[in-house]
């Protein structure tokens, strides 16, 4: 007479993919915070004058040509918005296993990421600053160049998370969400950025 083993319990589910976000996430924000601070400090630190009429202190760290286009990046503030929505809706598909919306929500993620993306360069080509004119385009092309590289990241993990769901992967809740929380993320650090350098300027 033969006894059945008892069935033997279920691994541990694995994490690796949320975790690396969560580290990544974690780096990219003492990133973009070392560059805001060092923008501050540069800021605070730019000599000053007396206007002509000797009533008003002027700092001179802005170039007086330069227009920020308050327009487009504020669209650019729209798009991360979408975004998360969008994010947060593939990871509300991949819970209940809808396939079809989970594809789409992402598709919508990464083209609202190339919107967010083409806006930045928008702002290039109008602000045309020469990176080594002065101070402030250094460092302005320092902070949004590094932040257009955190969206490139982004719409790459878009483009994977949105192959795989097209490729019938209905298991990947978790690789959806470490995707959402990085998009969360990028949205912080772009909140960040646009009020110091847009809006502050």
């Amino acid at each position: 007479m033969s006894i059945a083993l008892p069935a033997a319990p279920a691994p541990a589910p694995r994490r690796q993919v949320l975790i690396a976000t969560v580290l990544a996430s974690a780096a990219g924000s003492m990133v973009m915070a070392g560059l805001l601070a060092t923008w501050m400090k540069y800021r605070a630190a730019a000599p000053t004058r007396a206007s002509s009429d000797g009533l008003v202190i002027i700092k001179d760290w802005m170039p007086k040509s330069v227009v920020v286009p308050e327009v487009v990046t504020n669209l650019t503030l729209f798009a991360f918005v979408i975004v998360c929505v969008m994010a947060q809706w593939a990871v509300y598909s991949a819970k209940r296993r809808q396939s079809a919306h989970r594809s789409l929500a992402l598709g919508t993620t990464l083209l609202m990421g190339l919107a967010a993306l083409n806006s930045q360069i928008a702002v290039w080509n109008q602000m045309e600053l020469e990176l080594a004119a002065s101070a402030y385009n250094t460092m302005f092309y320092a902070v949004t160049g590094t932040m257009a590289v955190l969206i490139a990241i982004g719409m790459a993990f878009s483009a994977v998370a949105f192959f795989r769901s097209v490729g019938g992967r209905d298991d990947d809740q978790q690789v959806v969400s470490a995707h959402a929380l990085y998009w969360y993320f990028c949205t912080a650090a772009f909140v960040a950025m646009w009020f110091v350098v847009y809006v502050q300027k």
